[in-house]
């Protein structure tokens, strides 16, 4: 009798197992036949694709697979397909896309336990919007030019803790004067003044639990995301305490703070305490561990290619003789030269590898050479600044250290329209804190330039790629010795 049961549910699976094939193979067929897919990528292991080999290595897998398949292409990673756009013609749609069509909700849970409930991508998108809104009132620039005399105190207090001469780990310098001048220009006047090694360390504790297994499982229970959770927990309690203090006085100050504690929502409502909380540490996430990341970025390059320091030690004894030891908001708005610096080192380095969207819709792209993909409606899209910054009909020899690439006359981020240089996104969802990013790091190194002799003694730093932020390598050690540019 039991035979007879087994035998009955082993047929029966038989036919089940055949219908499904059966409907799998009919729908694969009736796909090839009328849609246009992406090539995808093929991979040693089954289902994963080629995520191994992303993970590994982005830029060479990119690259890779780029010259291989052409500007669009898919990874199959386990359940979820990625499609990548990677050049100006196609990745054009991403940057434009309303979102009903891609939105960042999805991909970006992984934020949730970081930035609070109902805060930036764990809003409906209406909110969203007025939460960015609320941003770019901090970014404007009559605050931009507030900001630049706090930046130039905090490097001035940071570099003055050098000695005559040294050697530092430039990495390291970065990270901690980066919270410094966050911690003033968004956090205030009273944490900062306040601002203890405790707080530093909850604010890298933070960042530390960014790696790739957190993307992908927010809310795993291992130990950095129990530190990441503790230190979240800290932090409100800290900032929590400064914005019932700010909101009771009658003071009222000119930072990020401040202006988010006065937003208020269109229908009339005042932004609550854990919200404030919450898109400050926003802003520190978004801005912190990108910014010192690009600031060591900029000086290796510098140091490596000594042409470029000599450019930028020019520029500075010119406007020297313009505006005097002060690093002035409008000084620093002719910083032509280490501008180009700059932006070189985030085309080269761009310390967010990916951008993601998930799509809600059928779309149809045409790349370069005419031919047309169409892309399924529940993949994830993605665009990678890391091979988009370098498409070679674009960008002259891509892989070299060059920013008189950026040179009026020349400007070979714009050859291709606006999505040539996508360090700080584009369209929609552009940057909000791209103007003062430049603010910050022209502010730091022109300080240096200024005030120091610097040398890089270890070796050009490689890139770290198994991280959300792709930071150099290891330390960056330089040896510094202080002196004062001569103006003629």
């Amino acid at each position: 009798m039991m035979n007879n049961k087994l035998q009955l549910f082993n047929v029966f699976f038989l036919i089940v197992a055949t219908i499904v094939a059966t409907k799998l193979i009919l729908k694969t067929l009736l796909i090839k036949s009328s849609k246009r897919l992406p090539p995808v990528v093929k991979g040693r292991i089954p289902l994963i694709g080629g995520v191994a080999r992303f993970v590994a290595n982005p830029v060479e897998m990119l690259k890779e697979e780029y010259e291989s398949l052409g500007s669009v292409f898919t990874i199959n990673a386990v359940y979820k397909n990625i499609t990548f756009l990677l050049e100006p013609d196609v990745s054009a749609y991403f940057f434009k896309a309303g979102e009903s069509e891609l939105s960042q909700k999805e991909v970006y849970g992984f934020t949730v336990p970081i930035f609070g409930p109902g805060i930036v991508y764990d809003a409906e998108y209406s909110v969203r919007k007025e939460q960015f809104h609320f941003f770019e009132e901090s970014f404007r620039i009559d605050k931009l030019r507030g900001f630049v005399d706090y930046m130039s105190q905090e490097v001035q207090i940071c570099f003055s803790k050098w000695g005559d001469s040294g050697e530092v780990d430039l990495k390291q310098e970065m990270e901690n004067l980066i919270i410094l001048i966050a911690s003033r220009c968004f956090l205030g006047r009273e944490v900062r003044e306040n601002l203890s090694e405790d707080v530093t360390a909850l604010i890298n504790e933070i960042n530390v639990a960014m790696g790739p297994l957190t993307t992908m499982f927010p809310h795993l229970p291992i130990p950095p995301h129990r530190r990441r959770d503790k230190a979240r927990k800290r932090l409100d309690d800290i900032f929590s305490k400064v914005i019932l203090s700010r909101r009771s006085s009658p003071k009222s100050e000119d930072d990020m703070l401040q202006s988010l504690v006065n937003s208020k929502y269109k229908d009339g409502r005042a932004t609550t305490v854990t919200e404030v909380t919450g898109m400050l540490i926003t802003a520190l996430y978004g801005g912190q561990r990108s910014s010192s990341t690009t600031a060591t970025w900029v000086g290796a390059n510098l140091f490596y290619h000594k042409k470029f320091w000599l450019h930028a030690m020019e520029e500075q004894i010119r406007l020297m003789k313009k505006y005097g030891d002060a690093i002035t908001y409008d000084a620093l708005s002719e910083m032509h030269v280490l501008y180009r610096c700059i932006k070189e080192a985030l085309r080269l380095h761009p310390p967010i590898p990916m951008l993601l969207r998930q799509s809600h819709k059928d779309f149809t792209v045409t790349i370069r050479k005419g031919d047309k993909y169409d892309i399924p409606k529940g993949h994830i899209i993605a665009v990678s600044p890391i091979l988009s910054n370098r498409v070679p009909h674009i960008y002259k020899n891509p892989d070299s250290h060059d920013p008189e690439r950026f040179c009026p006359g020349r400007e070979e981020d714009k050859l291709a329209g606006p999505f040539s240089f996508i360090s700080f996104g584009g369209g929609k969802h552009s940057c909000l804190g791209e103007s003062f990013a430049f603010l910050e790091l022209k502010t730091i190194w022109s300080y240096l330039i200024r005030n120091f002799e610097l040398e890089l003694i270890s070796s050009f730093p490689e890139t770290k790629c198994d991280d959300i932020i792709h930071s150099p390598k290891g330390k960056v050690m330089i040896r510094y010795k202080r002196r004062k540019l001569v103006i003629e």
